[in-house]
């Protein structure tokens, strides 16, 4: 889900508030429909939420499904960061 680059180009986008598709398409370079596909991924993950405005659909990050991917992640955190100290 996040491992894809574009993915995470997308949410650094939204970490600087709510943008609309076209607005998305153009900061990436991506078409518009890679750009929907990928953020069609990243709503059903719950990282993001989307909302229409007239014609347009706005993004928005969903900070509760970070919240809920880094209580997920901390274990894995943990345990590799134990493995690198063992190491030194």
């Amino acid at each position: 889900m996040i491992a894809d680059p574009s993915r995470r180009r997308l949410l650094d986008l939204l970490l600087l508030g709510p943008a609309p598709v076209g607005e998305l398409v153009a900061s990436t370079g991506m078409s518009q429909p890679n750009t929907s596909r990928h953020l069609g991924v990243l709503r059903h993950a719950g990282l993001v939420t989307a909302r229409k405005a007239g014609q347009q659909r706005v993004y928005e990050i969903r900070i509760d499904g970070f919240t809920e991917l880094a209580r997920w992640l901390t274990p894995y955190v943990v345990a590799r960061q134990r493995a690198l100290d063992q190491r030194d």
